[in-house]
C-alpha cells in the first residue's frame, strides 16, 4: 500500500473527526450539550464550541421571541355574566435546561403549559371585574397584572414571558342580543322623550304663531276700517262739496253712472214706468 492510499483514509478521518469535535451556537438559538443523554452544559453564547465525539450530542432550540396565539375562551365577570375574550403572550427560552428538563425542549408542549396559567390568571382577574370596567378601563392595568402573576410561574418552565394581550372581548351572542334589545329600548325611550318634547315645543309654536296672526290681522282690520272710514268721510265730504257746486250736473252724472250699470247686461229687463225719475234726463224737455 502507497503512502498515498494510506494518507487520505486518515486525513479524511481526521477531517471527520474534527468535523464531530465542533458545534456552532447561532445568536438566535440556544443549545444543551448532553454526554450518553445526560444534560451537562446549556449556558453557551453564540460562536464556535468544541465537544466529544460520539460522547457528546448537542440539541438546539429558537430562543426568538415566540407568539402564543390562545384560543377564544370564555370567563365570568363579577356580575357573573359571560365575555369571550381572545388573547395572545409573546415569550421567549430564558433558561434552556429548566426549559428542555420541564416541558421537553417542545415548543408545543411550552406553549399548552402557558396557555393554561394564562386562561387561570384571566378568569382570576376577569371574576373581579365587571363588563363595564374591563372595557372601559385602561388594557395597560390588565396587561401589567397579568405579567406580574405569571411570569414567576412561568420562569419555572424556562419560559421568560415578555407580553400579554387582549386582543378582544366580546358578549355571547345571547348575551349581545339581551344587551342590544336593551340599548334598542333605552334609544326609543330617549327618541320618543325628545320627539313629545318637539311636539310640545312645536305645539306652542304653533299656538304662539296663531295668536300673533290674529293680533296682526286684528290690528290690519282695525287699521283697515280706520282707513276706510276716513276715506269714506272723505269722499262723502267731496261729493257734498261736488252736488253743492252743480246739483244739476251731479244728477245728471249719478244717473249716466245708473244707467251703465243697469243696461251694462243685454238679457236683463227692466219693468219700469215711463215717467219715473230713472229716465228723467231720457225726456226732450230736460
Amino acid at each position: 500500500m502507497s503512502r498515498i492510499q494510506l494518507f487520505l483514509p486518515v486525513t479524511f478521518s481526521l477531517l471527520v473527526l474534527a468535523y464531530m469535535s465542533v458545534f456552532y451556537v447561532n445568536e438566535h438559538d440556544k443549545a444543551i450539550l448532553f454526554r450518553l443523554g445526560e444534560m451537562v452544559a446549556y449556558d453557551f453564547k453564540p460562536g464556535l464550541h468544541f465537544k466529544t465525539p460520539i460522547i457528546n450530542k448537542v440539541s438546539t432550540f429558537d430562543a426568538r421571541v415566540l407568539t402564543l396565539d390562545a384560543k377564544s375562551e370564555r370567563f365570568l365577570t363579577s356580575e357573573k355574566k359571560n365575555v369571550i375574550v381572545d388573547s395572545f403572550a409573546k415569550w421567549q427560552i430564558g433558561d434552556v435546561g429548566l426549559f428542555y428538563t420541564t416541558v421537553g425542549g417542545d415548543e408545543y408542549q411550552a406553549n399548552l403549559r402557558l396557555d393554561q396559567i394564562m386562561k387561570d390568571a384571566l378568569r382570576s382577574e376577569f371574576g373581579i371585574r365587571t363588563i363595564k370596567q374591563l372595557i372601559s378601563e385602561d388594557r395597560s392595568e390588565l396587561r401589567r397584572t397579568l405579567l406580574e402573576k405569571l411570569s414567576p410561574t412561568a420562569s419555572k418552565f424556562g419560559i421568560k414571558l415578555i407580553d400579554i394581550r387582549i386582543k378582544r372581548i366580546d358578549l355571547p351572542q345571547e348575551v349581545s342580543s339581551s344587551v342590544y334589545q336593551r340599548m334598542r329600548a333605552e334609544r326609543e325611550r330617549v327618541a320618543r322623550e325628545f320627539r313629545s318634547q318637539g311636539s310640545e315645543t312645536a305645539e306652542q309654536i304653533s299656538a304662539e304663531a296663531d295668536k300673533q296672526k290674529q293680533v296682526i290681522l286684528a290690528n290690519a282690520n282695525r287699521d283697515g276700517e280706520n282707513i276706510r272710514g276716513h276715506g269714506d268721510a272723505q269722499s262723502a265730504d267731496i261729493y257734498a262739496k261736488s252736488f253743492g257746486k252743480n246739483a244739476e250736473f251731479y244728477a245728471f252724472y249719478r244717473s249716466l253712472q245708473a244707467y251703465q250699470v243697469a243696461f251694462e247686461k243685454t238679457q236683463d229687463t227692466l219693468v219700469l214706468k215711463p215717467d219715473s225719475d230713472f229716465f228723467k234726463y231720457f225726456s226732450s224737455e230736460n
